[in-house]
């Protein structure tokens, strides 16, 4: 199941033009640039500033965008465009710290979504550019090259940060949709990773839209994630109640943390977290 995948670029750090580009190959829309290996940097040298100012400007509080606003202007978008090339400058190793790569592909993924909405916009959702047989598909089509290989939407979440086995990435990574969790209206940093993480996960619980517990009668209501990816929360249901505790209400942490309560699943709200629609 899809879910919702300090600016450092001057000329010449990479092959070819310095502008961010829509390249098509049959249905793939390639984004960033291909940077050559001489001018590829560790990913604790990329920085993500611009994508902080971008966050602070046109996201509000609860995560909704500002995407109209965002799609009018052309220094803004100029300034995505920058920040995706400095994306595909990233090297990562073995040696790259756990952190960096974690806040370095959350970025990515909420970037080049953004990237991806302001291209289709003005639409209603991000479904409606997911062709399940033939044309473009957002999840699998829209891709970021990083040191000259393309990752797409799917690739970033599914292949990368759920291997990393860091749960909490799923109320961090934003596929554009009400549903999701709210797009924190700042850049993740390596070295606030875990408090950004705890943060917007807390968040995530607290909207009675996405999880309510019932401790009469033992039943928690709770966002379809937790069932789309129940395998990256525990393996069975007592486990994945357990991982989600910490971050709940206080009202519902003991039910929660037994394990033991029945679990219904809500409706996903695939509509386009655009402010203009609120």
């Amino acid at each position: 199941m899809h879910r919702y995948a300090k600016i450092a670029v001057f000329s010449g750090i990479a092959v070819g033009i310095m502008v961010t580009t829509f390249c098509y190959a049959g249905s793939a829309v390639m984004v960033g640039v291909d940077v050559s290996v001489s001018k590829q940097v560790p990913v604790e040298e990329i920085h993500h500033e611009a994508w902080d100012r971008l966050l602070r400007k046109h996201v509000d509080k609860a995560g909704y965008v500002d995407y109209t606003q965002w799609k009018a202007s052309a220094a803004d978008q100029k300034l995505l465009d920058d920040y995706l090339n400095h994306l595909s400058a990233a090297k990562i190793s073995r040696n790259s710290s756990r952190e960096s790569q974690l806040a370095f592909w959350i970025n990515a993924y909420n970037a080049l979504t953004v990237k991806g909405i302001l291209r289709e916009y003005p639409t209603s959702s991000i479904r409606n550019h997911t062709a399940k047989v033939v044309g473009y598909n957002i999840w699998k089509d829209l891709q970021l090259l990083v040191a000259g290989k393309p990752y797409s939407l799917e690739t970033i979440e599914h292949e990368i940060l759920r291997k990393m086995n860091e749960p909490r990435i799923h109320f961090a990574i934003v596929c554009a949709s009400i549903g999701c969790p709210r797009l924190l209206n700042e850049a993740y940093v390596a070295e606030r990773l875990d408090e950004q993480l705890t943060m917007n996960t807390k968040n995530f619980f607290a909207d009675r839209s996405k999880f309510s517990a019932d401790t009469k009668s033992g039943v928690i209501h709770v966002s379809p994630i937790l069932d789309w990816f129940a395998d990256d929360f525990g393996k069975n249901s007592a486990e994945q109640l357990q991982t989600i505790a910490p971050y709940v209400p206080d009202s519902a942490q003991r039910l929660t943390a037994s394990g033991k309560a029945r679990v219904k699943y809500l409706d996903y709200d695939w509509s386009l977290n655009d402010q203009s629609r609120r």
